[in-house]
C-alpha cells in the first residue's frame, strides 16, 4: 500500500484510494494523535484535505495531545472547522488564550458537555458568558486556578447552564459566600462534584446553603477554605446522603466530631481521625478492637 505519488505496482492500492468517510475517517484517522496530524498534513494537499476533514468531525479536542504547549495558529488550523465538539480541554492553551481565541470556537460548537480552561487566566468575564449562553448542554466545566472568575462570571453561568453536574472553582480566589450561595440555589439540585479548594473567602455560610440544595452531591473538595468549620460540615452529614468524598485537609476549624458521622457512612475523607477514633470505628466496623498500648 502507497500513501500517495510514485509509480504505483500492478494490485497495490494507495492509502488515499481508500473510502474517505467510510474507512479513512472513523478507522484510522480517530486512532492518530493530533501532533501526528498536524505532521500528516503537510504531505500533500490531498492529505490536507482529509485531516481536515477529519477536524471538521472532531467530537473531542484535547489540546494536551499536541504537545505541552500548542501554538495559537496551530490551536486556529485544527479548530476552525469544527463544528460538532461535546469535549473541550485546552490547559495547555494557558500561557496565550484569550477572548478572542475562544469565543468564536464556543459560538459554533453549540453541543459542548465538558470544557477544561484550568489555569486560562488571559480569559475573562466574556470567555464564560459566552459558554453559558451558547452551550445549554454543558455538564461538566473546569475553571481551576483562573483568577478572572468572580461572583458575577459565576452568577451567569449557574442562570443559563441547568444541565451542570461537575464544576471545578479551585482557586477562584474572587469568589465570598454569595456567589456559591447564588450557584447552590440555582443549579444545587444536578450538582454532583464540586470543588472549592483554596478559597480562603469561602466559608460555612456557603457549605451549609450547597448542603441543603445539592442532594445528589457526590464530591466535595473544600481544601484550604480556612473558614469553613463544624458546622458546615454537620450540615453536610445532614443533608447530603449522596456524599462519597469529602477534602478538608488545611481547614483547622473543622473538627473530627463532626466528621466522624460522615466517616460511619463509609464517605471517603482526606485527614485521618486521632488514634482513639480510629480504633472506635474499628471496632464498630468489625466487632472488635486491636491491642494497642495508649500510653506508649
Amino acid at each position: 500500500m502507497e500513501p500517495s505519488g510514485g509509480e504505483q505496482e500492478p494490485g497495490a492500492v494507495r492509502l488515499l484510494d481508500l473510502p474517505w468517510e467510510d474507512v479513512l475517517l472513523p478507522h484510522i484517522l480517530s486512532r492518530v494523535p493530533l501532533c501526528q496530524l498536524l505532521q500528516l498534513q503537510r504531505v500533500s494537499r490531498a492529505f490536507r484535505a482529509l485531516v481536515q476533514l477529519h477536524l471538521a468531525g472532531l467530537r473531542r479536542f484535547d489540546a494536551a495531545q499536541v504537545g505541552p504547549q500548542i501554538p495559537r495558529a496551530a490551536f486556529a488550523w485544527l479548530l476552525r472547522d469544527a463544528e460538532g465538539l461535546q469535549e473541550l480541554a485546552l490547559a495547555p492553551c494557558h500561557d496565550w488564550l484569550s477572548d478572542e481565541d475562544l469565543v468564536p470556537v464556543l459560538a459554533r460548537n453549540p453541543q459542548l458537555r465538558s470544557v477544561a480552561l484550568a489555569g486560562c487566566g488571559q480569559l475573562s468575564r466574556r470567555a464564560l458568558g459566552a459558554l453559558a449562553e451558547g452551550c445549554p448542554r454543558l455538564q461538566r466545566l473546569s475553571l481551576a486556578h483562573c483568577d478572572w472568575v468572580d461572583g458575577l462570571a459565576l452568577r451567569g453561568l449557574a442562570d443559563r447552564c441547568p444541565a451542570l453536574e461537575e464544576l471545578d472553582l479551585t482557586a477562584c480566589r474572587q469568589l465570598k459566600d454569595e456567589a456559591i450561595v447564588y450557584l447552590a440555589q440555582r443549579r444545587g439540585a444536578g450538582l454532583r462534584s464540586l470543588s472549592l479548594a483554596v478559597n480562603a473567602n469561602v466559608g460555612d455560610a456557603a457549605v451549609q446553603e450547597l448542603a441543603r440544595n445539592c442532594p445528589e452531591l457526590e464530591h466535595l473538595d473544600l481544601t484550604g477554605c480556612l473558614r469553613v468549620g463544624s458546622d458546615g460540615v454537620r450540615t453536610l452529614a445532614e443533608y447530603c446522603p449522596a456524599l462519597r468524598s469529602l477534602r478538608v485537609r488545611h481547614c483547622h476549624h473543622v473538627a473530627e466530631p463532626s466528621l466522624s458521622r460522615l466517616r460511619k457512612r463509609g464517605v471517603d475523607i482526606d485527614v485521618e481521625p486521632p488514634l482513639h477514633q480510629a480504633l472506635v470505628l474499628l471496632q464498630d466496623m468489625a466487632g472488635f478492637a486491636p491491642f494497642v498500648n495508649l500510653q506508649v
